[in-house]
């Protein structure tokens, strides 16, 4: 039985942490979160201490957490680097979503201390990761892939190898550049509609049935009382924070600028989630940006 050691419960990170537990694994977690530790203890994970405590001696690593900054800290400019901790033949598997380049240098450098570390942030919200039905999309080599995609299966249904060390990052920024795209699309048809006397639940019906379908309109609607157990119906709490949405964005835009890649939808959007922040929206569901149209 394989032991995981697993780093960054918040809304992500606790349920995918609870679907290893339920495929088997010994799960030793750890967050700065009393309250995600008694959660952890709830789902029978085996608290752990300090982050080098749940790393000890653990056939894999795992850790999702905010931004490049906290995975180099982790790993290895903190006060208790990781990459001094974990035992050689261990499967590091970060799940955050950070700068490609930022994934690329950790990965060389574990290679200079014989580490497997790849890149896999995931697709698939809140949702997906409570019903195990996450994406990954994973950036290593083609033997790290296979090393990574049983424990990748016990926590998603799809498991992609984009391509070598960063190219998970790379897919995923392009991802959640399309999705804040299509959120504020998505935003913005309904509260036309809704002020020219639509109710929002037929408009979302018909456009599901239209050329204007998406991922937002089908299980993530942003007026609250068009769907159960979304955001929206919980006054925006829980989801995918706009400071992270914010945050992707921007990581987006660094990509676009290093490739010369034009993306003027990408930019406003960017701009979009950036003033809903500003306006003290930071920590609600990504959504809620339909707020700015109201």
């Amino acid at each position: 039985m394989q032991t995981i050691g697993f780093i960054g419960l918040g809304n992500m990170g606790a349920p995918m942490a609870a679907n290893l537990v339920r495929a088997g694994y010994v799960v030793k977690a750890f967050d700065l979160s009393a309250d995600a530790l008694v959660q952890a203890k709830e789902a029978q994970c085996v608290v752990a201490m300090s982050a080098s405590d749940a790393a000890q001696d653990a056939d894999v690593i795992i850790s999702m957490l905010p931004a490049g900054k906290h995975v180099h800290n982790l790993y290895l400019s903190g006060a208790e680097p990781l990459f001094d901790v974990v035992k050689k033949e261990a499967l590091i598997i970060d799940c955050s979503t950070i700068e490609a380049d930022m994934a690329r240098s950790i990965a060389e450098l574990a290679i200079e201390r014989d580490i497997d570390f790849i890149d896999a942030p995931v697709s698939g919200g809140v949702g997906g990761a409570q019903a195990g039905s996450l994406s990954f999309i994973v950036g290593g080599s083609a033997e790290q892939f296979e090393k990574a995609k049983p424990v990748l299966e016990s926590m998603g249904k799809t498991i992609f190898h984009a391509g070598d060390h960063g190219a998970g990052q790379v897919a995923k920024a392009c991802n959640n550049m399309l999705l804040g795209i299509l959120m504020a699309g998505t935003c913005e048809a309904l509260s036309m509609g809704v002020k020219n006397g639509l109710d929002p639940s037929v408009l979302s019906d018909i456009m599901k049935q239209s050329s204007g379908n998406n991922w937002a309109l089908q299980v993530y609607n942003p007026v609250p009382g068009v769907m159960k157990n979304v955001p929206a119906a919980n006054d925006y709490q829980g989801g995918f924070q706009v400071d992270l949405m914010f945050k992707d964005l921007g990581l987006a835009m660094e990509l676009s600028q290093k490739s010369a890649s034009a993306t003027p939808m990408g930019s406003a959007a960017r701009s979009l989630f950036n003033l809903h922040k500003s306006q003290g929206s930071g920590a609600l569901d990504f959504s809620s940006l339909i707020r700015l149209y109201s």
